[in-house]
């Protein structure tokens, strides 16, 4: 009953995408970390087309997963450049067992320690615009069940992305996604000042700007252009200081 409640809050909480603005980064993170709070995977990330066409790793929930998906946009080669181009799912693919189909991935996939992957297409209908890829540290065979379910809230998400066509038609979902990639950018820059002047790790960082921003009501990259400007800062974040004029 627990995983159930967990389950339908994931899903709304997606689905807030299509009722009010939000940062694509923050929904990329979110849709990760649904995924390993409620699957058998160790580490989640996303990547995106942009808008030449390229993939870019937007948000991963781990280090390793992340190094994994650049190297495998690098090389042409892994699940999830095969998840783009083709707009199918590929699951419970066991490291060891791929290494001829996939040398370069796997390798650096198998040196941050994962055991098996999968991808599942961020798609509707023919729109592919990326893909989401989990990892395992442990062997895991994803159930019919459970692939449903990656795949059922890796659809919500893509309709929180194609839905703003209809918001921003002129600039179209390649431009969309470009401001995305962009604000990514502005949101590294400001997760590691904060976790320097704060002295905590990065990721602590990450959590005190997204807790902030929901907290304002503030989009991710609003807040991180705050702490890039000096307005916002430590003290503001955890609550501590009075709110900028």
């Amino acid at each position: 009953m627990a995983r159930q409640r967990l389950i339908t809050e994931a899903f709304v909480g997606l689905a807030d995408t299509l009722i009010d603005d939000y940062d694509v980064v923050d929904l990329m993170l979110t849709l990760g970390e649904r995924c390993v709070e409620l699957l058998e995977v160790d580490a989640a990330g996303t990547i995106l087309r942009d808008t030449r066409d390229r993939l870019v790793a937007v948000r991963s929930t781990s280090q390793g997963a992340e190094v994994s998906e650049l190297f495998a946009i690098q090389n042409a080669e892994g699940p999830c450049q095969q998840c783009v181009q083709t707009g199918e799912r590929v699951v419970n693919v066991v490291i060891a067992e791929s290494s001829r189909r996939w040398p370069n991935f796997m390798a650096v996939a198998a040196e941050h320690g994962f055991v098996a992957t999968h991808a599942f297409p961020l798609r509707l209908r023919s729109d592919v615009v990326g893909a989401l890829n989990l990892f395992c540290r442990a062997p895991t065979t994803l159930s019919d069940e459970d692939v449903g379910l990656a795949q059922g809230l890796a659809d919500v998400a893509t309709i929180g992305l194609l839905q703003q066509r209809t918001v921003i038609h002129h600039e179209g979902i390649s431009g969309q996604l470009q401001s995305a990639l962009n604000s990514r950018i502005i949101i590294e820059q400001a997760k590691g000042t904060i976790a320097e002047r704060a002295g905590i790790q990065v990721g602590a960082a990450l959590h005190l700007m997204r807790t902030y921003s929901r907290r304002e009501r503030r989009l991710l990259r609003e807040t991180a252009g705050g702490v890039m400007a000096g307005e916002l800062d430590i003290g503001h974040l955890r609550g501590t200081n009075p709110q900028p004029d």
